[in-house]
């Protein structure tokens, strides 16, 4: 198999540009529509910032809504995502969306460091639970949420309510033998480690995995991994392939009322 090609998702949607520029144009506009309090400061480093936008008529009830962006660890914004907080916030939803430092800046590990970090800044600020979703690198940090073990860092145990990823990641080493390595910079025992395939499974939890049907058999492969591994320690888990989508096509779902996946992450938070 060439991982690189399988891993190169922009080489397999050439269309790319055009999506990830419509991301970016309906990101702003929601921005503009609907305000949002921007740019809420979690740590210490630049991009340590996260935008929150508020449910419409809600009163601050019920679990937080918290999406992490993809882009291979190394790319993109929280700013070309804003937009994906439409349909949540129109059924009463806040909905968090945090940046992180890129690589090779730092490391994978030290992105998920950051991620537990924002997630325990939310917890505390509005004393709720989260429920956690991301899309590619987004969809492996979201996991890596949802299996943290966060009495050891000071939290509720079920701080995580529930997780959606979307065309996750969750076994790194295949990224060895791909040029995204060069800024990644993962060793072998660092891949393993940033895998939550290789964590213990969390308790209590519902977790589902979502792919495009159209993404790489690597990506499937990927996404199928960690739901079957949890399923078979016994957690509440769902795989599902998404008819039609891509690997960028797939990424602002989310933004799209009334269909499945935005249904189905709208159940999970108890609408």
């Amino acid at each position: 198999m060439d991982l690189a090609a399988e891993y190169n998702n922009r080489a397999l949607v050439p269309d790319h540009p055009e999506i990830i520029a419509r991301w970016r144009r309906d990101a702003a506009a929601y921005r503009a529509a609907h305000g949002g309090d921007l740019d809420i400061a979690y740590g210490a480093r630049p991009r340590n910032r996260v935008d929150l936008f508020p449910g419409h008529g809600g009163q601050g009830q019920g679990p937080l809504i918290v999406f992490i962006h993809g882009g291979y660890w190394r790319s993109f914004d929280k700013s070309a995502f804003s937009h994906v907080a439409g349909p949540a916030n129109a059924a009463g939803f806040d909905v968090a969306v945090p940046g992180y430092t890129l690589c090779p800046e730092v490391t994978v590990a030290d992105i998920i460091d950051e991620m537990r970090q924002c997630c325990l800044h939310l917890g505390q600020r509005f004393n709720r639970r989260l429920v956690v979703t991301g899309h590619s690198a987004g969809g492996h940090l979201a996991a890596a949420m949802a299996a943290t073990e966060w009495p050891l860092y000071g939290a509720r145990a079920d701080l995580i309510q529930a997780c959606l990823s979307i065309s996750g990641l969750f076994d790194l080493r295949p990224l060895l033998a791909t040029p995204y390595n060069d800024d990644l910079r993962l060793s072998p025992a660092g891949a393993m480690a940033a895998s939550p395939l290789f964590w213990p499974a969390p308790s209590r939890i519902a977790f589902e995995s979502w792919v495009g049907a159209e993404e790489s058999f690597e990506f499937r492969r990927q996404a199928r991994s960690l739901a079957a591994a949890w399923e078979g320690l016994g957690l509440s888990c769902r795989y599902e392939e998404v008819a039609g989508e891509n690997h960028f096509s797939i990424g602002d779902l989310l933004a799209r009322p009334g269909h499945p996946l935005t249904r189905r992450l709208l159940e999970l938070a108890g609408a």
